[in-house]
């Protein structure tokens, strides 16, 4: 907050309205590899040593970093992912997940040197996606271990949200700088043979709201990567949120009733609400959203697995229960998937 109070060169009623944003952002803290936004300006080690960050970061400087800290991050989140269940050597599937930075050779392959993984391993990329990224990625696992009972899928979101920032001060870049932060999530996905405990894949389902393709947009610029978040997200999401879920369980052969956990990515503490609001359900049952937002921000795609994580760590093994996960990005595309215990 500081850091852009100063950066935007804010009037004492602007850096008033600015901090009233943070605390209703229902954020506390967030993670950034760009260690600038809470030191002093002399500390710096991005942004250049002037208040109005002159010559400002490139793309190619952003993309630099991206480099030097996503391969990393995304090795660590997947060794704490299968650690136990699996050396990284039987790992047969990667697929990676990342809309904050690419190049070729890109993630994929940074990740298996890394990792010493098979040199025949089998490789893909989800890119651009957005914060619904992650359920896409599963769906392609998904599939993967529908057609090859051997496969061991491992899929990894690293986003770093904050490489990004844009000095303008127009509500796009405002809403983006105190929203988003960085951060990688892994999930490992196998077929139904392979015995050990986890959450069964039942069914998924998406919708695109090509009404709201205006009020969600992600799009390449020369100083980095530029936020679309019109403030009528909220609203296009409880207009419609109640009818997809509705369709959603409907192809899964489920009711909301069936319900016991509801995974829904924090996109927005105003976005949470609405769809509690359009569900009926009480900000207890969002409580685990409401909790990784306040922790960590909107990570984009990982965070829904950070969700679904807690979830599974809070979950008693061997009690039945049904996921229910939503995450929502540009388009305005809404993916969902239904899992079971």
């Amino acid at each position: 907050m500081h850091f852009m109070q100063e950066v935007y060169a804010m009037t004492e009623t602007d850096k008033r309205k600015l901090k009233f944003l943070y605390h209703q952002s229902g954020i506390d803290t967030r993670h950034s590899v760009i260690p600038d936004y809470n030191k002093g300006i002399n500390e710096w080690k991005f942004y250049p040593h002037s208040e109005n960050l002159e010559p400002f970061p490139s793309l190619e400087l952003r993309m630099i970093w991206y480099n030097k800290y996503a391969p990393a991050l995304s090795v660590d989140a997947i060794r704490e992912c299968i650690d136990g269940y699996i050396p990284a050597k039987e790992i047969t599937h990667l697929i990676t997940v990342s809309c904050t930075g690419m190049s070729a050779p890109g993630l994929d392959l940074q990740v298996m040197e890394l990792m010493d993984l098979p040199k025949n391993i089998y490789r893909s990329s989800v890119n651009f996606m957005g914060c619904y990224a992650a359920i896409h990625a599963m769906k392609i696992a998904d599939a993967i271990c529908r057609s090859d009972a051997a496969a061991k899928v491992v899929i990894v979101c690293t986003e770093l949200c904050t490489l990004h920032f844009q000095k303008e001060p127009t509500m796009d870049n405002i809403a983006s700088s105190l929203l988003f932060a960085d951060g990688a999530a892994a999930i490992f996905i196998t077929a139904d043979s392979f015995k050990r405990q986890g959450l069964h894949i039942d069914s998924f389902y998406a919708e695109v709201l090509t009404k709201g393709k205006k009020d969600m947009a992600w799009e390449l610029s020369g100083t980095g990567f530029l936020m679309t978040l019109s403030s009528y997200v909220p609203d296009l999401v409880e207009e419609d949120f109640e009818g997809l879920v509705a369709r959603a369980l409907d192809h899964g052969g489920k009711t909301k009733e069936s319900v016991t956990n509801w995974c829904i990515h924090p996109g927005g503490k105003r976005i949470v609400d609405a769809i509690a609001k359009t569900l009926h359900l009480p900000q207890a049952a969002l409580q685990a959203s409401y909790g990784i937002m306040r922790e960590y921000g909107n990570m984009s795609s990982p965070t829904i697995l950070f969700v679904l994580k807690q979830m599974m760590q809070q979950h008693k093994n061997g009690s039945s229960a049904e996921f229910f996960g939503a995450a929502f990005g540009p388009g305005l595309s809404m993916e969902t998937f239904v899992l079971s215990a």
